[in-house]
């Protein structure tokens, strides 16, 4: 009797373990299913042109106006990727994708006259191109026009109209690092403020989110 309750006990940790089995290999299913259906999906997403695109075939995207292209050759022309570097025709080519709307263009744009690079710094132009890529939730154009007004550049110092564009670009619900610099930025500035105007910040947060970053200026 001793022995058949031994093999009972092994027939059915047998079962146990063909069980265990059995649910890891539909797990895994499951996974390569869900994997399949990844592959899929960017296969058929709209492809941006590959980091490691000639600067030749990028060219000739952004001569054929696509504007996403013309943004990425401007970056290679501003960071000397690929080309030498040139800023001048960074903001030729930035300046093509920022008229067709493209807000990394746009940022890009602003980014160039607010710390002066290949031309004459200009707050007020900065600012222009910072607020057409912050209508379109631009984390980044969101972030510096805080920094705008936070030291006062081309518009009147304004610590409560700052801890609003680095509260509204730490609030958006993409993945930018640009979130994280904001958020800090956000902090920072609070620190030396009162509870009332932090308030009002908040609230100019929340009216800019409902206007979708139209008119927050």
């Amino acid at each position: 009797m001793k022995a058949r309750g031994v093999l009972l006990g092994y027939v059915e940790g047998l079962n146990d373990a063909r069980t265990t089995l059995a649910d890891f290999f539909s797990s895994l299913l499951v996974v390569i299913i869900l994997l399949a259906a990844l592959v899929l999906l960017f296969e058929h997403a709209s492809a941006s042109p590959p980091i490691d695109m000639s600067a030749a075939d990028l060219q000739k995207k952004a001569t054929q106006g696509v504007a996403e292209a013309q943004t990425n050759l401007g970056l290679r022309y501003d960071f000397g990727r690929g080309v030498p570097r040139d800023y001048t025709k960074a903001r030729e080519w930035f300046e093509k994708a920022a008229a067709q709307g493209d807000a990394d263009a746009q940022y890009n744009l602003g980014v160039l006259y607010d710390f002066e690079k290949g031309v004459p710094q200009d707050f007020s132009t900065a600012r222009h191109w910072y607020e057409q890529a912050a209508t379109q939730g631009h984390a980044g154009a969101q972030n510096n026009l805080g920094g705008l007004y936070e030291f006062g550049h081309g518009v009147k110092q304004d610590s409560v109209r700052a801890f609003m564009w680095y509260n509204v670009a730490a609030s958006l619900s993409t993945n930018d690092p640009q979130k994280d610099v904001a958020a800090e930025n956000r902090d920072e500035i609070a620190g030396g403020m009162t509870s009332a105007q932090i308030s009002e910040g908040k609230r100019l947060t929340s009216q800019c989110q409902a206007r979708q970053f139209k008119g927050c200026q």
